[in-house]
Formats: C-alpha cells, sequence, structure tokens
C-alpha cells in the first residue's frame, strides 16, 4: 500500500468484514477473527492493510505462514506462539491471514480520500493530501522557508517543495534497511538559519558481526546533496535483530539533543547502563556529552544516558509551555506509555509494565515498584503510538497544547488533552486513515 502526506486545515474554531473461508463454520470464523485481534493486531493492526502486496520474507504458502506463527522469528521481532495454543488453532490462523491478504488487495483497488470536511468534539477541520506515492515514510522536518525534508525507512531522503517532489537526496551514509529499521527521525538544529545543521537517525552497518544499531549523523544540504557529513552517535552494541531502534529527535531550548533507543528486542538490555539500548540520551548539538548528564561520572554507564527502562520509544517533544520532554513508547500486548522524562529516571521496563507477552504470558507480576517512574497514561490495548507532537499553533485554538500522536494498530490519529502533568481526556481523529507514522506542525502553523 502506498502511503500519503496529509494536511489538516481548520475550518471552524468550535465546536470491515473480511471474505472468509466457506469451509469452516461461522462460529468459528469469528473465533479466529477474535484471536487475530486480540494477539496480531498489535503489531499488524485492525485494518489489516500490511498484509497487502507484501513480499513474504519466509514464504507464502499456508505452511510457511503456519511456521512463523508457531516458531516465530526473532530477529524481527515476532514471537512464538506454539505455546497455549494447538496447531490445529494455528493453521486456522494461518489460513485466516492468506485471505486478509487477498481480501485488503481487492478493496485497495479503488483507495481512498480524506480531502473533506471532519469533526472532532471540539472542532471542525479539513484534511488534504499533500504527497502521495510514498512507500514508507517516517521523519518529516520543515525548513525554514516551508520546504518539507521526508525520510523514508527504505533510505530515502526527499524534499518536498512547491508541490514537487525531489529525486532522492545524494550523501546518505551507509543504511541497514529492513524491520523496523533504516532511515528514520529527522530534525533541524534550533540555530539552522545560522549553522545549516541537519541530524537525522538510521540504523547503520556493523562489519564485525552484520548487526546494526541506532545512529545520528549531522549534515548541511546543498542543493540535493548532503555535505559536512559527521556521525555524532553510534549506539552500542550492534545487534542482529530488526526491531525496537526508537530513533526520535528533539532539541531542548539549550540546544541539547534528545533521542531514544529501542531495547532493541532484548528486553534486560533497558535496566543495563553499560549500554545505549532501551534508553533515552542527550548530547551536546555536536556529539559530546553534558557535563551534567546523571551518569557522566558513573564508570560502568554509558555517558550520554539521560533515563532508561524504557521499551522502544517512538515519540519524543518538547512541552511548549514548560520545556519537559515528554515521550510515549510501544510496551509489549498492552502498556503503551506517555512518560515525562525526569533526568536519571527509571521507567520501569521490564521489572514493571501494564503489558504482557504477546502469546499472553506474564513478563512480571508487577505495575509499580519503588525507585521506577509510573506513565502519565498507559493504552490497554495498546494502540502502537508513533510520531508525537504538541498543538502550538494558534490556528488550532480548541486543541492549543494538546498532543497528538499516530496509531500504527488502530489507524487513528490520537488527540491528548493535557492539564499539568496529567491527560485528562483523549479522542480518536481520522478513524481507519492508516497507519500513522509521524504528524508535525509547519512553520505557519497547520498540522501534517
Amino acid at each position: 500500500m502506498k502511503s500519503i502526506l496529509l494536511l489538516f486545515l481548520i475550518l471552524f474554531g468550535s465546536s470491515q468484514n473480511p471474505v472468509l473461508n466457506k469451509n469452516i463454520p461461522q462460529e468459528k470464523k469469528n473465533d479466529t477473527r477474535a484471536l487475530f485481534e486480540e494477539f496480531c493486531a498489535g503489531c499488524h493492526h485492525s485494518n489489516r492493510s500490511s498484509f497487502i502486496d507484501r513480499d513474504w520474507q519466509f514464504g507464502n504458502s499456508l505452511e510457511d505462514i503456519f511456521r512463523s506463527i508457531k516458531f516465530g522469528q526473532d530477529e524481527l521481532g515476532m514471537p512464538a506462539f506454539q505455546k497455549g495454543f494447538t496447531d490445529k488453532e494455528l493453521y486456522t490462523l494461518a489460513n485466516y491471514v492468506i485471505e486478509l491478504s487477498e481480501d485488503e488487495k481487492l478493496k485497495d483497488q479503488g483507495g481512498s480520500s480524506y480531502s473533506k470536511i471532519h469533526a472532532s468534539e471540539v472542532q471542525k477541520f479539513r484534511v488534504d493530501t499533500i504527497v502521495s506515492g510514498l512507500e514508507s515514510p517516517w521523519g518529516l522536518e520543515f525548513l525554514p522557508n516551508g520546504d518539507l525534508l521526508i525520510t523514508e525507512r527504505s533510505g530515502s531522503l526527499y524534499r518536498f517543495s512547491r508541490g514537487k517532489i525531489s529525486p532522492p537526496i545524494k550523501g546518505l551514509p551507509p543504511i541497514k534497511a529492513g524491520g523496523q529499521g533504516g532511515l528514520l527521525d529527522i530534525e533541524l538544529h534550533p540555530k539552522y538559519k545560522e549553522n545549516g545543521w541537519i541530524y537525522f537517525s538510521y540504523s547503520a552497518y556493523s562489519n564485525k558481526n552484520n548487526g546494526s544499531n541506532t545512529a545520528i549523523m549531522r549534515a548541511k544540504l546543498t542543493g540535493n546533496t548532503l555535505t559536512n557529513q559527521e556521525v555524532i552517535f553510534k549506539a552500542e552494541p550492534n545487534l542482529k535483530t530488526s526491531h525496537h531502534f526508537g530513533s526520535r529527535l528533539e532539541f531542548d531550548k539549550e540546544a541539547y539533543l534528545f533521542f531514544s533507543v529501542g531495547d532493541r528486542g532484548n528486553m534486560n538490555n533497558a535496566q543495563n547502563l553499560s549500554n545505549h539500548c532501551g534508553k533515552i540520551h542527550r548530547i551536546m548539538d555536536d556529539g559530546s556529552i553534558p557535563v551534567n548528564n546523571p551518569f557522566v561520572n558513573d564508570e560502568e554507564a554509558m555517558p550520554s544516558i539521560y533515563s532508561y527502562g524504557h521499551r522502544n520509544p517512538q515519540g519524543l517533544v518538547l512541552h511548549p509551555k514548560t520545556n519537559q520532554i515528554w515521550s510515549h513508547e510501544h510496551g509489549p500486548k498492552g502498556g503503551d506509555e506517555i512518560n515525562i522524562i525526569r533526568k536519571g529516571a527509571n521507567y520501569g521496563w521490564p521489572e514493571i509494565t501494564y503489558g504482557v507477552n504477546y502469546n499472553g504470558t506474564i513478563i512480571t507480576p508487577y505495575n509499580s515498584k519503588i525507585g521506577m517512574e509510573q506513565p502519565v497514561i498507559h493504552w490497554t490495548p495498546s494502540i502502537a503510538p508513533c510520531g508525537m507532537t504538541f498543538v502550538k499553533s494558534n490556528r488550532y485554538p480548541t486543541w492549543k497544547n494538546n498532543i497528538l500522536s499516530g496509531s500504527l494498530r488502530f489507524s487513528h490519529l490520537n488527540r491528548s488533552v493535557v492539564e499539568g502533568e496529567k491527560i485528562i481526556h483523549q479522542e480518536q481523529l481520522l478513524e481507519n486513515i492508516g497507519r500513522v507514522r509521524n504528524v508535525e506542525i509547519s512553520p505557519d502553523g497547520y498540522i501534517y
């Protein structure tokens, strides 16, 4: 399925059932759908569009899919479901996945339009499609003149200007694209007009073991080419897994660069200060370490660590009034979180969580412990949050200082009303629009 980039235009300041196998009794079909929704939709999401035109890495046959479900694919973050399910149940689920793929291909032939008037609880707005034909857009960043930089997870960077998209920008580093890895987030230096620095995160190769981990490069854009490239951070260790890279970037008011690195599929990394995984980090704009980082004097800790105990944070944003860093992260099955990031704090994963393993087994009996932070909110079932911004623009007066975050699983934009350090209300916007990967505010105040 092609991806699109959408523009919200404010108008007023106030105010699928799948084709089922006929050989399976209807009650069994309903049971299978329920299994899919409970155990699979957290990653493959409820509108099932991830099955369209898939290049199935481990085979397309019923037997291939059955084996993937039963035994899992650890390096891709696909758990094994052989515990707690019979082979008959797993074959039925594999058959259901095949039928979803065929059904979604039929439904995808026409496409959908979102260029119409929508209504939230407090205001009406219009959505326009700005860019179409994208494959896997991940990061968005506006240049001061209004041009838009778009990263594709597959490893391409584009510039959208005056209604046209550029050829791929040259000068990117080697990128290991696959699974959840690739070219990820992008951010301008707060003084970009003076120094021209652009920062982007990506999964970087390791020549030693063919592994990878999150890296950050800064560069300058000259015409359609990146110049002055400098790798200012590389997470260790290199791992062969292809998920949980984290990778959101955000500068604060003092030009410290905050960024996330996921646990890379090994939950024990998050509590281990001797590696970079499962952490939120803070560095200077040139990659050097701030002298007042919380673990800078701990010889056994990575000095860039700002907070730890995270699973896979894919939202990171500066509060427009308090200047606090807010983040959201993927839980396992349930237990997605929004957190306020505090210096040196432990956010608990995997010692505490409101979620369970994807196969339903218990990770930990605890959802709180002394010395570990509680989330502002947690989502169960998981919404699979990705991308995050505070609405700073006066164009949306009734959404001012609300949080907007994408939902990959439920294919909507989530609006959270913030009061102090609490979220007091939530609303789902644009339901079934597709997997919302990112949300940004343009220089002229519109939501993209």
